[in-house]
């Protein structure tokens, strides 16, 4: 689906998270479902269009595992989108 895929790291483009980054945490038709464990924990995750996204080509595997596993906290991503921004 347009190169998207579970655990994968995006910026929001638009709106007022606009310049944020998301984890991946599902994907449906045009849409995907974006944790941060901050703002947008995993029992509310936000719902946003492909078109609004700007993706990464980085995918962390672990949370790629965890989300499939159903096995996370909403700490595990934010350890995980700091991770990724101190690179």
């Amino acid at each position: 689906m347009k190169d998207i895929q579970i655990g994968q790291i995006v910026f929001s483009k638009q709106g007022r998270d606009k310049g944020k980054a998301f984890i991946v945490t599902s994907i449906e038709e045009n849409f995907v479902f974006l944790v941060d464990g901050k703002l947008r924990k995993i029992i509310n995750p936000k719902k946003k269009k492909l078109m609004h996204i700007q993706r990464t080509n980085y995918i962390d595997s672990g949370m790629k595992e965890k989300i499939l596993a159903e096995n996370y906290l909403d700490s595990d991503f934010k350890t995980a989108i700091k991770n990724f921004l101190s690179d």
